[in-house]
């Protein structure tokens, strides 16, 4: 262990908060708004879960965080790292994307599992090599100081044998050690935040299981806040505190994991939820699917983006106005019309018209 680690936060202290994010992309066709005013606050020794259909949003937030997007993307809000006990609150937004400052948050106090382990690490480096690298910039420039750092993130992580696999390269690895591999990057420099997107994509049952626990104990032993990205809700169920519910670059719904699974509000995170397979079921029954898909959102005109999907949408409202995100319950929120006061007494008609 070095003498630079960050003196974790308590568990439960906000470490992250992000406030009214943007991120909107010129194209031939008008501005797409791929993510359009997210906000959550992420808190240490708690995983936030991030979920919805692919194009939702989920992993454009989580790069801008990072500030890795492209320059010609149009960024704006704000995203505060808070502080620790040596370091000031920043405002990650503000900072140049290849400027020293948000250089020594990536990997340092924010650190990022990417979606697919095969194509993650570059093929003419050694494993260890590449671990090393996030070493020597953040913690040590001793050689030999970051070899000892790696090959003790490699165990913790699971993988055999390190003092042989650390020499070798991303071919001779299998995807789940690859896996373990990036995991391992994530972990060296002891990040206060994890961002973890989907992590277990493209991994059999029983290897993901084995990285969930991981993370989780992980988490336990660091206190460390985590990020999970995810489209599956059975891994949500296990591995979240909270639930941020993503559709078209918006959260339309935002609570605890069991009011999400006990009491979800919004059509949409109703719909995800009877999705999920059950045991018990029937060889001839179906799962529920929700019909149509995701819009693009480009020059959208005022409206719900689930409006054409909705089962319950109320014409002449859904189609015409943009929701509000109402506070519906203790730490819960919801942005859909249904749960407006201000159109109470037409959903009420609705929903009886439904029933």
């Amino acid at each position: 262990m070095t003498s630079d680690q960050i003196t974790m936060p308590a568990t439960g202290t906000t470490v992250l908060t992000v406030e009214d994010l943007r991120v909107h992309l010129p194209t031939e066709n008008g501005l797409l708004k791929a993510v359009d005013g997210v906000s959550f606050t992420v808190k240490a020794g708690m995983t936030l879960g991030i979920v919805g259909e692919s194009g939702s949003g989920k992993s454009l937030t989580a790069k801008t965080l990072l500030r890795l997007n492209p320059k010609d993307f149009q960024e704006s809000g704000r995203v505060t790292l808070h502080r620790t006990a040596t370091d000031e609150e920043l405002d990650l937004l503000e900072l140049r994307r290849d400027g020293s400052v948000i250089r020594t948050v990536r990997g340092r106090r924010i650190a990022m599992i990417f979606q697919e382990p095969m194509t993650a690490f570059s093929s003419l480096h050694t494993i260890g090599d590449q671990i090393m690298e996030a070493i020597l910039l953040h913690r040590t420039q001793d050689r030999a100081v970051a070899r000892e750092v790696c090959l003790e993130a490699m165990k913790k992580v699971g993988i055999a044998d390190a003092e042989r696999r650390i020499d070798q390269y991303p071919h001779e690895f299998s995807g789940g050690m690859r896996q373990r591999a990036m995991i391992a990057m994530a972990l060296s420099c002891e990040p206060e935040i994890l961002i973890a997107d989907e992590p277990t994509t493209a991994l059999d049952v029983t290897i993901q299981a084995q990285v969930l626990e991981l993370m989780k104990q992980l988490q336990r032993e660091t206190g460390m806040a985590i990020v999970f990205i995810t489209h599956d809700l059975a891994v949500v169920a296990e591995m979240c505190d909270e639930v941020a519910v993503m559709y078209l670059g918006s959260i339309v719904e935002h609570a605890g994991v069991r009011e999400i699974f006990k009491a979800a509000r919004h059509p949409y995170t109703r719909g995800l939820l009877r999705s999920i397979p059950r045991l018990g079921m029937g060889r001839s029954e179906r799962l529920f699917a929700i019909e149509g898909t995701v819009p693009q959102a480009i020059d959208m005109p005022p409206m719900c983006g689930f409006a054409e999907r909705c089962p319950q949408r109320i014409d002449g409202i859904c189609d015409t106005v943009v929701p509000r995100t109402l506070t519906i319950g203790p730490q819960h929120t919801v942005r859909c019309v249904l749960h407006d006061p201000e159109y109470a007494e037409v959903s009420e008609t609705v929903t009886k018209e439904q029933a």
